[in-house]
């Protein structure tokens, strides 16, 4: 979709760049900032990076060739990037108490509540339908995880903060818990200074990382990644990472849960980021009860939804196979041993493997 061509009146644009922010804010964004759309040495680290292979199984970080680090050949016409930041912030001492728990499950903060996309896109194009009614019909688009864009070097650019050793962007005064959305348009906007690095030499995300997927400072490789192997990876996930994921059947916090930034952090008590169905205190037994229709009930309206039942039954009998061996987690895998899906009875079988006696 082509952006559209600008009125001949030029609105005040330092002073449009203000109220944006400020509008930003009315709307529930905690952050907001400007950028350009110049990621030339951004694109070479993401070549680099799909060059290695390091993307596993998600060919669609490549399909889209050079348009995710050029704006402007995704969306033709757009001139500038505003970049907003919602905190998602949650409570880092339960997360870890419940990771010390081999019987309960643990889910990524983000996924604990509703699906944020909605809700930030929905705030994004009301943001955006306000600055029309500023400056009179302009050319945007809105995104959220919705196409092929470098969120985080953007938001960098735009000073939401810097991308830190394990590729999450951190705000000094805020941490890293929280979203981020973007609408490109073709407004020339004054831009922001970029954020700075602040990490120096901390190297705490890389050595806490279960499986040592940050292989290096910025890089990361996603075959080995919990977040990857239990959300994004199809069929069976290897036998050699399977004791290192613990209890973590959707996703990983890890590395952001010991990074010092975070006691910056905010908590939110966004409505639609609350706790839905006990998920962050619930048994592996229970949620490995669930029937698909079940499932697929209770992950309405969530970011869970999108790894699929087998991959949820999947993950869970990977995690009750690291769980500690008593009668309801042996009973848990029992019921499952004549599963119809291949995958998740491999895995079940692998998991009372682990607590042969």
């Amino acid at each position: 979709m082509q952006l559209s061509i600008q009125s001949d009146k030029q609105p005040d644009y330092v002073q449009l760049a203000q109220r944006i922010k400020q509008l930003a804010l009315e709307f529930g964004f905690q952050r907001c900032g400007i950028s350009d759309i110049e990621l030339g040495k951004d694109e070479a680290h993401l070549r680099d990076w799909l060059a290695q292979g390091l993307y596993g199984s998600m060919d669609w970080m490549a399909r889209h060739g050079d348009k995710r680090s050029r704006p402007d050949a995704l969306i033709p016409g757009t001139l500038r990037v505003i970049s907003v930041g919602l905190d998602y912030g949650q409570d880092g001492d339960a997360a870890w108490e419940t990771i010390a728990n081999g019987e309960r499950a643990y889910v990524a903060r983000y996924a604990l509540g509703r699906d944020y996309h909605k809700l930030m896109r929905q705030r994004l194009q009301q943001l955006a339908d306000r600055i029309k009614e500023e400056v009179g019909p302009f050319g945007h688009r809105v995104f959220v995880d919705s196409a092929p864009v470098l969120e985080r070097a953007l938001a960098r650019n735009a000073g939401l903060g810097w991308i830190g050793k394990h590729t999450c962007l951190i705000d000094k005064d805020g941490g890293s818990w929280f979203f981020l959305g973007e609408i490109y348009v073709d407004l020339l906007l004054p831009i922001d200074a970029p954020a700075t690095e602040h990490c120096g030499t901390c190297m705490r995300c890389i050595d806490i990382c279960p499986t040592q997927a940050i292989t290096a400072p910025h890089r990361l490789d996603a075959r080995r990644c919990i977040s990857y192997l239990t959300i994004e990876h199809e069929g069976s996930i290897d036998e050699e990472l399977r004791p290192l994921i613990g209890n973590r059947i959707f996703g990983c916090d890890d590395c952001q849960l010991v990074c010092p930034w975070n006691k910056f952090a905010k908590r939110t008590d966004e409505p639609d980021f609350r706790a839905r169905n006990d998920l962050d205190r619930a048994t592996l037994a229970e949620l490995f009860a669930w029937t698909e229709e079940e499932f697929l009930l209770r992950t309405e309206g969530s970011a869970i939804r999108r790894s699929g039942y087998g991959r949820w039954l999947r993950n869970i009998a990977v995690a009750l196979g690291n769980a500690p061996t008593t009668p309801d987690v042996l009973a848990a895998l029992e019921s499952r041993r004549e599963e119809p899906d291949n995958v998740v009875r491999e895995h079940v079988e692998w998991a009372l493997g682990r607590h042969a006696l």
